[in-house]
């Protein structure tokens, strides 16, 4: 059994789990979840505690029981406490502002950019240079930072462009005479 599937999941008060045949559902007061898991995986729940467990026979079932418990686990982090990434813009006149449901950048091309923003996540604005994408489904939150990020991508010799506010750019050094 993996490393991972051994651990249990707590669900903390507030949240309610329903497990219909392979199907997880839960449900807090900001949003419902819902997961289907693999077949080689078996899901019990005694009070607050769910437990992840293989279903013996079954090749490679070792590893969908430690993916299931990784998805499960995201899903309760995230309606409990919420996931939230951080983009920078760096370059000059480059900036963002949220109208409505979407984020308008200016990124130094001749037009605009708008970015439609997901049902389910919410974008805030500390700065004009600082995005803060916040959500309950941790891949979302993800896919959506990825998505603005790769609209300007950091490049290499100046360093603009968007970027993670954890992310290191490595520097090249430009042309000598």
């Amino acid at each position: 059994m993996s490393k991972i599937a051994k651990n249990p999941i707590v669900i903390p008060s507030g949240l309610e789990v329903n497990i219909e045949g392979k199907i997880v559902t839960i449900k807090s007061s900001k949003a419902t979840l819902t997961q289907r898991i693999h077949d080689a995986v078996e899901i019990t729940k005694k009070e607050n505690i769910l437990q992840v467990s293989p279903i013996k026979g079954i090749e490679s079932a070792d590893a969908f029981a430690g993916t299931a418990r990784s998805l499960i686990n995201n899903m309760v982090i995230g309606l409990s406490q919420g996931f939230e990434k951080k983009l920078i813009l760096i370059g000059v006149g480059y900036r963002a502002q949220v109208q409505g449901k979407k984020l308008v950048l200016s990124l130094g091309f001749s037009h605009s950019i708008n970015y439609k923003i997901p049902e389910t996540i919410t974008i805030e604005m500390p700065s004009q240079t600082e995005i803060v994408i916040k959500g309950v489904n941790k891949q979302l939150v993800g896919q959506v930072a990825a998505k603005i990020r790769a609209f300007r991508p950091p490049e290499p010799y100046k360093g603009k462009g968007i970027r993670y506010s954890d992310e290191e750019v490595v520097r090249k050094v430009g042309k000598k005479k």
